[in-house]
């Protein structure tokens, strides 16, 4: 132990006589083990950490498999024929289903509209979940059922600060979306389920239930004693009708099955490949700085090769000096792991900062043990790496040639550092070339033309999911009443509502149509209603036929406006005008596209996808109203000459002078809007990008040391040459070569890997290809400018050599 205390003493002392050394290598590791950390954390709370259930290993949900199919093929939205057979034929379950669209509610408390989230789920959906109320009760199976009571259970944040955590509330009435609801429980502090709303109401499914018994996300919980083998059995003999229906999606002989997966991993099934590759360019960060280090350390070691051969000329074994490398490897990683920890817990905070809520699991994120446990195992293990080469160097040692006072560099040695130079730069280009790729998509996709004018619109969405406004003629007296009011306040050129705005995504519905091309077809498409002003609100080209008019009311003949991709998909080659739809709904117009996020042919985050806007006030079915409006919060907008900011008091001051207690549940500019659909994207290019820019300030470092370290060995040498006659020049672009060739090498080995790895990335790339062109020729350009100038700036220090002064040393 006295023998390793002094070794430990000794490689502080040897860190401590090379600052810059110890600092380049601290600050490196900090930033690739920072770098690792907080990316970790994140696929650790996303796949690996176990969700914050009782027995979170028998909870999951179910997929469809098509003939070995991978998961992300598969789906867990049932309707209520399934749910009902799952509910009824699946003895080794205990079952519950939740609403497909997560939306908010209008509750009234102390006497005025408070905007809060609400959840619609079954009977057991918290016991799925082995969640229990603190007070009161979970919901039972009288109240699931369609003409069953109304009930609610909250969540303990707003039981604290709406009621002022009064234990009387339970079996107390609140009224929320304009109606009486009973309080049958209270959910404890830190309680959280894969909604987390502020409360809880019955979902109340059925073959005919909301959207007609449609789109519910199912969760399961294994009884005791059951095994997921058991319980795959039973689904698949519930749900043999749907097994044949879906397989007549597949080719011929496709073999279909339901099987269950753990809640986590399907909840992780859509970010599990983004999180991978984001861990993959964290894991090249790694290695690049282990090259980086590893080179460094020889550049080290060859200084120190005399002092090297006095201890093995004194009687030092080749083991202890081998030892004493390590160890000073190993204080280095320490320190540059517990700044790792700190640089990662700094990262994180920003990456927590800048994804959106709704991207985080349940378990939350943090830096715990296990990720703790990570981070010292990246330490030990960039030790070991970046320290390997140095330490089996020490056997390859001569003491006669190491004694010598002077030697000439190059050979052997050289050969492995441009080897970890050409590693280095070759996982820098694919980190580029990733970046470069996601950052075509992303510029790809804001340079859509979006097809209306979102300079001065104000947009605000407000709950209609309100029994107040379940009656066609109160929802229509809504509309006409709070636009007229919008439109008269200051500087408001015109006011209009709708059911989705561009970036979003509509209604789906069937269309079917009576003639015309595709006469009798039937197919989805998206829709919206709209008032009279929208396409003048949000200045959208009117191509063909009439805008919607005061005249298009609830006893006028149906009508509807169609975009142009519907125009051209269905009415290609002819104007759809005058032709009907949906037995009595005819097409009046024509509208230029807008760009939506599209639900009917998942693909890009936004596109022009076919849609169908109709009046609003001929919506005059009021159990489709209520089922709209659970699903869908209509947004108010507003064209103004004025600065928008100024325009939300004054907008919930014009609804509320019309309806009080109806609140906006948020105000939105049209760039929110697209930023937000464009979220995903641009999360996934800042942190590529910022991984891509340390890479390549690691390997341009990497390159500027081995061509400076060229320099200072060969000082003599081209002093020598220098006095001799030898051009400046010529030396110059000797020694500049060394990097300049390992780094070509780089590039060649880079473009390979390019072509084995980019291929991940084709799902998320739109507008460009995985292996674009001008995109790779971007890199190669980047790469080849910055080994010029890392390897230019080092060797002006020979224009400084005195031949003279040279040869005098001699």
């Amino acid at each position: 132990m006295d023998t390793w205390m002094q070794n430990l003493r000794l490689a502080a002392r040897q860190l401590r006589r090379s600052p810059g050394f110890t600092v380049t290598v601290v600050v490196t590791l900090a930033l690739a083990i920072g770098a690792n950390t907080a990316i970790f954390s994140i696929v650790n709370a996303l796949l690996l950490k176990p969700l914050p259930y009782p027995e979170p290993n028998r909870i999951g949900t179910i997929f469809l498999r098509a003939a070995g199919a991978d998961l992300e093929d598969g789906s867990h939205w049932i309707d209520g024929t399934q749910w009902e057979a799952l509910r009824d034929h699946a003895p080794s379950l205990v079952a519950a289903v939740s609403g497909a669209m997560f939306n908010g509610v209008n509750l009234q408390a102390d006497g005025r509209a408070q905007y809060v989230h609400d959840a619609r789920v079954s009977a057991h959906f918290l016991d799925v979940l082995g969640l229990h109320p603190m007070l009161g009760r979970n919901f039972t199976t009288d109240e699931d059922l369609p003409t069953g009571p109304q009930a609610a259970i909250l969540g303990y944040d707003l039981w604290k600060n709406t009621f002022g955590a009064d234990r009387a509330l339970i079996g107390q009435v609140i009224h929320l979306k304009g109606e009486p609801y009973t309080v049958v429980g209270v959910l404890p502090r830190g309680a959280v389920t894969p909604i987390n709303a502020d409360l809880y109401t019955p979902l109340k499914p059925s073959r005919n239930g909301e959207g007609g018994g449609t789109n519910y996300s199912v969760m399961v919980r294994l009884k005791d004693g059951a095994t997921w083998q058991q319980a795959d059995a039973e689904i698949n003999q519930a749900w043999a009708e749907r097994a044949r229906r879906f397989a007549k999606e597949y080719p011929a002989g496709t073999q279909v099955s339901f099987h269950t997966v753990p809640l986590q991993q399907g909840q992780a099934v859509e970010l599990r490949p983004r999180a991978l590759a984001l861990m993959m360019a964290a894991g090249f960060i790694l290695l690049i700085a282990c090259a980086n280090l590893a080179g460094l350390t020889l550049v080290r070691m060859a200084r120190r090769t005399q002092e090297i051969a006095t201890r093995l000329a004194l009687g030092g074994s080749r083991w202890q000096v081998q030892r004493q490398l390590w160890l000073e490897n190993l204080l280095l990683a320490a320190a540059g792991g517990l700044s790792g920890i700190a640089v990662g817990y700094a990262a994180l905070r920003g990456l927590l900062h800048l994804l959106p809520e709704d991207y985080l699991p349940v378990s939350g994120v943090s830096l715990d043990w296990s990720v703790l446990a990570f981070t010292l195992a990246v330490a030990a293990f960039t030790s070991l790496l970046f320290g390997m080469l140095p330490a089996l160097a020490v056997r390859r040692v001569d003491l006669r040639s190491s004694m010598a006072s002077r030697s000439v560099a190059g050979g052997e040695r050289l050969r492995l550092r441009q080897s970890l130079i050409a590693l280095e730069v070759a996982l820098t280009v694919v980190l580029l070339a990733g970046s470069g790729l996601l950052i075509r998509t992303l510029v790809h996709l804001e340079t859509l033309p979006p097809g209306f004018n979102p300079n001065g619109v104000m947009a605000a969405k407000a709950s209609l999911d309100d029994a107040r406004f379940h009656d066609p003629a109160a929802f229509r007296q809504l509309l006409d009443r709070s636009t007229a009011a919008m439109a008269k306040l200051p500087g408001v050129e015109s006011a209009a509502v709708a059911l989705s705005l561009p970036y979003e995504r509509g209604l789906n519905d069937a269309v079917t149509f009576n003639d015309g091309p595709n006469i009798g077809k039937q197919d989805m498409t998206g829709e919206a209603y709209i008032t009279p002003d929208y396409f003048r609100t949000l200045q959208m080209p009117l191509l063909a036929g009439r805008a919607f008019t005061a005249a298009d009311g609830p006893t006028a003949q149906k009508v509807a406006i169609v975009n142009q991709t519907f125009a051209r998909k269905y009415f290609p080659g002819q104007s759809p005008v005058g032709h009907s739809v949906n037995k009595a709904m005819l097409i009046v117009g024509v509208v230029g596209d807008v760009k939506v996020q599209p639900s009917l042919n998942p693909g890009a985050p936004i596109a022009s996808e076919e849609f169908l806007y109709f009046p609003a006030a001929q919506m005059d079915n009021g159990e489709l109203l209520a089922v709209v409006h659970t699903w869908f919060q209509p947004s108010w907008v507003v064209r103004t000459s004025h600065n928008v900011d100024g325009l939300t008091g004054q907008m919930q001051q014009a609804l509320s002078s019309v309806v009080p207690g109806l609140p906006f549940s948020g105000f939105y500019r049209m760039s929110d809007l697209e930023a937000k659909t464009l979220a995903t994207q641009r999360i996934e290019v800042a942190l590529l990008g910022v991984m891509a820019g340390l890479a390549l300030l690691l390997s341009s470092v990497g390159i500027f040391a081995l061509v400076a370290n060229m320099v200072a060995q060969r000082t003599r040498e081209i002093g020598i040459r220098l006095a001799l006659g030898s051009p400046i020049g010529n030396a110059m672009a000797n020694v500049a070569r060394s990097g300049v060739v390992a780094s070509a090498f780089g590039l060649v080995l880079g473009l390979g890997l390019c072509a084995a790895v980019l291929r991940i990335l084709r799902k998320v790339l739109y507008g460009v290809g995985a292996y674009d062109t001008a995109t790779l020729a971007a890199v190669v350009l980047t790469l080849a400018l910055i080994t010029v100038l890392a390897a230019t700036f080092p060797v002006l220090r020979i224009a400084r050599i005195d031949p003279a002064r040279t040869l005098r040393d001699e």
